[in-house]
This record gives structure tokens, sequence and C-alpha cells, in this order.
């Protein structure tokens, strides 16, 4: 394959094709703070949207990356934003509305067609996504790391989970590995990345599951049980992350 990755910002013509496919489960886009980066990447943050064509079928989307530039006055070794992906999303909104242009870059979304997974995408695009963030002069790159297999094992916390080891020393998780051989390094982990609320009746057309019991859910695709409440409606998912430190200089 001749793989071209570039970013929004350079080629624009490729933008239409960033829907061409989608990763998550139809619940996942129902993060109510999602849209404040995904509705406006366009004009908003080009420039770190990456899309990846083969030269000989320009028109199809092989592989995409989202990241965007927020401000972290922590040290990136030591600790990383408590609300994970979401609290990126709404710093890296308020950074832009005040003109900031933010300390360091987080990935959020890195996705690779299905039929091509497994082909070692996932590190290329990883790979240009550090090398972007390097070459616009940040020092860091940071991932709130939604784990590619976590979702088989949803009894897990995302701590003991993250601290699982292969024989060899590396994360049992395959998406975790990727970062590692990359250079990342684990930070910790955030148990509530991302929140996803709604009424019964909207987790059972998301989900179709009947939702009739108070107590927690096993969600397909879900990192973590969904907890259900009868007596007030209410279906709660709190998806928690690992999150990985790459530094760039």
């Amino acid at each position: 394959m001749d793989l071209l990755v570039t970013t929004a910002e350079q080629r624009p013509d490729l933008l239409p094709l960033l829907g061409d496919f989608h990763d998550w489960p139809t619940f996942m886009d129902r993060d109510p703070v999602a849209p404040l980066y995904y509705s406006d990447v366009e004009a908003a943050f080009p420039e770190f949207v990456l899309i990846a064509v083969d030269r000989d079928h320009p028109d199809r989307l092989v592989a995409k990356g989202y990241s965007v530039p927020f401000t972290w006055d922590g040290d990136p070794d030591e600790s990383l934003p408590a609300g994970g992906w979401d609290e990126v999303i709404l710093t890296a909104t308020r950074d832009r509305l005040a003109g900031r242009r933010g300390t360091m870059v987080s990935a959020l979304e890195i996705s690779v067609r299905p039929e091509l997974r497994g082909t070692g995408l996932s590190s290329v695009m990883l790979d240009a996504m550090r090398r972007n963030a390097a070459d616009r002069g940040y020092a860091s790159l940071v991932a709130p790391v939604r784990p590619s297999a976590k979702h088989r094992h949803p009894e897990l916390s995302m701590a003991d989970y993250a601290d699982a080891r292969r024989d060899d020393g590396l994360p049992v998780d395959p998406w975790l590995r990727v970062h590692i051989r990359a250079g990342g390094r684990i930070v910790g982990v955030s148990v509530r990345a991302m929140t996803i609320a709604g009424s019964l009746a909207e987790w059972r057309q998301w989900t179709g599951l009947p939702f009739d019991t108070t107590g927690d859910v096993n969600v397909p695709g879900a990192l973590v049980p969904v907890h259900c409440d009868t007596v007030h409606d209410r279906a709660v998912y709190c998806e928690p992350c690992v999150w990985v430190h790459h530094r760039l200089s």
C-alpha cells in the first residue's frame, strides 16, 4: 500500500472521507462533550486531524486520527486530567475561545478501517500523530487511551487491567502495547474519562438491552458496567481511561 498520511489543514479536500467508517458503539455517540470537538474540527483544529489514504485509491479512507492542543499545568510524567477525554475537550475549547495555544497535545482517537486492523496501521498513525505534535513545537503528546480489549473484562477495574502484563513485560492490552512500543509511558488511570447518561428508554434504544432492573448492566462494547436506576429512570456510564505520556523531546 502506498500510504499518504496528511492533515485536514493540508488536504481539506479529503475531509469528506472522515465519515467513511465509524468505530464506536452507538451509546458512545451520546457523550455530551464530544460535539464541542467533532462538530468543528474543520474550522477549529484541522492541523491536528490526520487522514490516511492509499494513493492508488484516494477516495477511500484507510485510517484517521484526531488530536487537540490543550493546557495542563501539571507534569505529564506525574499526573494528567482526572476528567480524562471529556476534560481535554473542555479545556481545549476554552483555550481556543481565549486564544491560547495549549501546552501539549492530546490524542483523542485513532481509527483504522475494519478490514485493515492488525496490519500495523495503528502504529503508523500514532507515529504520525507524535511527529505532527513535535513538528508544531510541542514537547508532549498525551493520550487518554481506551484499551482495545478492556470491553472483554468489564468486571476488572481499569487500574488492574492496565497493570496486567504478559511474560515479556508488555501490557496484555494490544492498544496499550502499541503506545508503549512507540515510547509512551503509563502515567495513571482516570475513572471518569467520559460520562454518558440517559433515560432507560434511551439506553434500550442504544443497546437493545432491557434495562429493567436496578444495578449494573454489562453492555457490549462498554469498558465497565452501566449503572441502571429504575426508580429514577436513569442509567449512567462512566468510562475510564489509561493516561499515557509520550515525551517528544
